[in-house]
């Protein structure tokens, strides 16, 4: 890998991203922050940058530091968070800010070693956050960069199958600017050798690549053998009192969707169970929302009520107009979507 023309080529089209320090403010000594990289990394995560952007300014405005983040309710980091989708980054990313604040006195560890005992953490995020910020010599190793060497080196297996091999081999190219380095690699995946077009006349490192001496470097990388994507089915209650407020409750600590908002609802079964409603009176069905999670298609019907409150204890009462302030997934946005409420 020509690790200097990949930074000759940042240097001129790095691309301009609020949580980024530019190349040549970084030749002048600014540092990266920290906080903000460690923030947009786990947002990231299955994320497009188009969608984490305003995320992202979002939480800076509410919570410009680790500290404050710490300080927050953590109900409060889940409404923000809604819509991101995978909701345990949120609580992990709560956790982490605690444990910066209460362990390391609201210093990020330095290392990746470091990074990686911190709640939520894993490889390649500690390496990410090491390398672009304390310029660590670690291979930052994504998606777009498996992409990006699949190609490079026309890896006739899928990538899961030679991720160790393809690690070694980016981790000896990486030179002194270790941070610049990986975050250009990331813009080359991101921008030249994208999933469905690869610009390799624009490629820095176009003259040792394998796959672009091909009819198609698209090919690459080779798709692994996809499982079949279950079903699971269930019900959704939704229930309004007589002023039309809507009933909402708190999924378990634990598990799918943990500690988020919900309306009440059945298990998710493979084969969909009876009707249970919560209360005894007039249901209205309202059709049926699918949402396809990772591992996961689920099929919910969605019923409807006006019910009386006295007894309802579990959970409370929100004027529909004031949902936004919820820790609404997508999911239970959609019932309600249907119930004709959000």
């Amino acid at each position: 890998m020509d690790a200097p023309s990949v930074l000759a080529w940042y240097d001129r089209h790095a691309r301009d991203l609020p949580w980024r320090i530019s190349p040549a403010d970084r030749a002048r000594g600014v540092a990266p922050d920290p906080y903000r990289v460690w923030l947009s990394e786990v947002m990231l995560q299955q994320t497009t940058v188009a969608a984490v952007r305003k995320y992202f300014e979002r939480f800076t405005f509410l919570w410009p530091t680790v500290q404050d983040l710490a300080a927050s309710p953590i109900e409060a980091v889940l409404v923000e968070w809604a819509g991101l989708g995978y909701y345990a980054r949120a609580r992990n990313l709560h956790a982490c800010a605690v444990a910066v604040v209460c362990d390391h006195n609201g210093v990020f560890p330095n290392t990746s070693v470091g990074l990686q005992a911190l709640p939520g953490v894993g490889a390649y995020t500690s390496a990410a956050i090491a390398a672009i910020c304390f310029d660590e010599p670690i291979a930052v190793l994504d998606g777009n960069l498996d992409r990006v060497l699949a190609r490079y080196y026309a890896l006739d297996v899928p990538v899961r199958d030679a991720k160790e091999e393809l690690r070694a081999a980016l981790q000896a190219s990486v030179p002194t600017r270790a941070g610049d380095f990986a975050q250009a690699m990331m813009d080359l995946g991101a921008t030249i050798c994208a999933p469905r077009n690869a610009l390799c006349m624009l490629c820095p490192i176009q003259p040792g690549c394998i796959a672009t001496r091909t009819a198609d470097p698209t090919i690459y990388p080779i798709k692994p053998q996809k499982a079949d994507r279950p079903t699971r089915k269930g019900h959704a209650y939704v229930m309004t009192d007589a002023d039309g407020d809507v009933y909402l409750q708190t999924r378990p600590g634990k598990g799918l969707l943990a500690q988020m908002t919900e309306v009440p609802g059945s298990d998710w079964a493979a084969t969909l169970p009876a009707p249970d409603y919560p209360t005894p009176t007039t249901w209205r069905h309202r059709g049926q929302v699918i949402h396809v999670f990772t591992h996961f298609r689920l099929e919910l019907e969605v019923w409807s009520a006006t019910v009386d409150p006295q007894g309802m204890d579990k959970g409370w009462w929100s004027d529909p107009k004031t949902l936004k302030g919820e820790a609404l997934p997508t999911l239970f946005r959609k019932v309600l979507a249907a119930a004709g409420l959000d």
